[in-house]
């Protein structure tokens, strides 16, 4: 009895230590904050690594990577800045290896890597900024695609007051992402549903619905060329998402009321599936567009007076660093030799999305304007 007694007291004590020290540790972890955003525009990025050997830190507003300091018990920091106010990326290099940060829950998630986000905010707030206004929904949906076989994802904005004004039927907008980003994109990354509501609520913005589906073919064999795949999301888009969203969301179905807008690869496709389908679009924008080629330009533009008639608003935006910016002014460059009405916004910035979220907010004010 008194062996037994012994071992439960050497139990208890041993648990209790391996708590004591399980909980400190805890403790200790939840001291690291990184990152860290101080009042004068620096930053801090920590990371705990002791047994790393090197740790630099990459992030859009530098333009090369800086090393970490690494101090006695293996946590590795720097401060970095001012930094300019906005949404930045960034990520640890970590012997070598990318990794997100991991005490940051904003992640980008792309195809090719992950990285973190963090916002320093300005003196006052910037449109992807919450504020305190009513905020609309996001809503995630899976579907059917009868056109590519697959069960498909799709996110759905809906303003302030949605679900309560059900007699109101409203506009809508579908927003497509680039190349290595996904349904999810538009709103984690591009805060698509916060520019929403800043600029509904005053009234920049007409309240309107948001589609944003997934714009890749993952179904469609390597061996289909680029135009199929194009084809094949077109299809997708015509046949099942738009019946989708008409059948369950209280959308007008006219071409004045129905836009389309996207970036890069989505750009491209807001251009093929906007021009193509004039009876459905009245309003289509392509932020640093993979451009359509000159065989499919042909195509879409063969009647140029026939767009000025049914086109309300063509908005072509790309920044001037971009690597796409040459493909994007040889198309501005063809609109006006064909007499296309178009509006060209060019301003500084590169293939990033510090330049997309403010493109939407910029577009928003146009859509859906009945005086264009």
């Amino acid at each position: 009895m008194g062996h037994c007694r012994f071992r439960f007291l050497v139990s208890v004590l041993v648990l209790s230590s391996c708590c004591g020290s399980y909980g400190q540790a805890r403790r200790q972890q939840k001291t690291i904050v990184s990152p860290e955003v101080h009042a004068d525009g620096r930053v801090t990025f920590r990371l705990q690594a002791p047994g790393a050997r090197s740790v630099s830190l990459a992030a859009s507003f530098l333009s090369e990577t800086r090393p970490l300091t690494r101090d006695a018990d293996g946590l590795w920091s720097i401060t970095a800045g001012p930094v300019s106010p906005d949404i930045h990326e960034y990520h640890f290099i970590v012997d070598g290896l990318n990794i997100a940060d991991p005490r940051n829950p904003d992640v980008k998630v792309w195809r090719r890597m992950s990285r973190s986000m963090v916002l320093v905010p300005g003196a006052e707030p910037m449109c992807f900024e919450e504020q305190d206004v009513p905020h609309g929904a996001v809503r995630i949906h899976r579907y059917q695609s009868k056109s590519l076989g697959v069960t498909r994802g799709l996110y759905v904005y809906t303003p302030a007051g949605y679900e309560t004004q059900r007699d109101k039927v409203y506009p809508v907008l579908y927003l497509l992402h680039g190349s290595g980003d996904t349904e999810l994109t538009w709103t984690v990354v591009g805060r698509a549903n916060v520019i929403l509501d800043n600029a509904i609520a005053q009234k920049r913005a007409r309240p309107m619905i948001v589609v944003m589906p997934y714009g890749h073919t993952p179904n469609a064999a390597p061996s289909r060329s680029r135009q199929r795949r194009h084809e094949a999301f077109e299809t997708d888009l015509m046949r099942d998402v738009m019946p989708f969203v008409e059948k369950n969301y209280r959308v007008r179905k006219d071409a004045a009321q129905t836009a389309i807008a996207g970036l890069s690869m989505g750009g491209g496709q807001s251009l093929r599936v906007g021009l193509g389908h004039p009876a459905r679009f009245g309003w289509v924008a392509a932020f640093s567009a993979s451009i359509p080629s000159e065989e499919e330009l042909d195509r879409l533009l063969a009647r140029p007076e026939a767009i000025d008639e049914t086109l309300k608003l063509l908005w072509i935006g790309c920044g001037k660093r971009d690597f796409l910016f040459e493909a994007n002014q040889r198309f501005l460059t063809r609109l006006k030799a064909d007499k296309i009405a178009h509006v060209a916004r060019i301003t500084d910035g590169a293939h990033e999305w510090r330049v997309w979220r403010r493109y939407l907010n910029e577009l928003l004010p146009l859509l859906f304007d009945t005086n264009r």
